[in-house]
């Protein structure tokens, strides 16, 4: 049935968004929020040490990327503290326990209405940003970077603090 959902067509690139009446913020590119950089866990962290640090940094989440660079999921405050205090993971454990690995990401070059589409379904998304980078015999590869971890707070934020009217 997704074939009829629109958003789910335009969200997944099937189908060019043709609103008439986009809202003025609708186009412009998701690097204009000016995320603040995220906090990155490495997978080898252990649950108390992630509890730990998201508390002292103040966050509620973070993204888990191998040292490859590889995104494997999103770690957040809440899932850790419920997993551990029932008993499914132990504070020893590696944070990867307690890592959802279904997440949605989006460019720096995407427009903030394909971000709202993702909002709407998502708590959050991975801003992420593709590098070039070259080995010392000169091949290269592209590698994604986690640029940020935007949520519907910062668009609503965003589009407050300069709203048009």
């Amino acid at each position: 049935s997704k074939f009829v959902n629109d958003k789910w067509m335009i969200k997944n690139g099937f189908l060019n968004d043709i609103q008439e009446h986009k809202p003025w913020w609708w186009n412009i590119k998701v690097q204009k929020l000016n995320l603040s950089a995220p906090l990155i866990l490495l997978p080898e962290v252990s649950c108390q040490k992630a509890i730990d640090i998201l508390q002292e940094k103040g966050y509620d989440q973070a993204p888990v990327v191998a040292e490859s660079g590889l995104i494997l999921g999103m770690v957040t405050l809440s899932n850790t503290l419920t997993s551990v205090l029932a008993g499914n993971v132990e504070f020893s454990d590696p944070v990867t326990k307690v890592t959802y690995d279904h997440f949605s990401q989006i460019g720096l070059e995407d427009s903030l209405g394909e971000l709202s589409c993702i909002l709407e379904s998502n708590h959050f998304a991975i801003v992420v940003h593709e590098q070039m980078q070259f080995t010392g015999n000169g091949s290269s590869f592209m590698k994604q970077m986690v640029f940020g971890v935007v949520t519907s707070m910062d668009l609503l934020t965003f589009v407050s603090r300069n709203d048009k009217k």
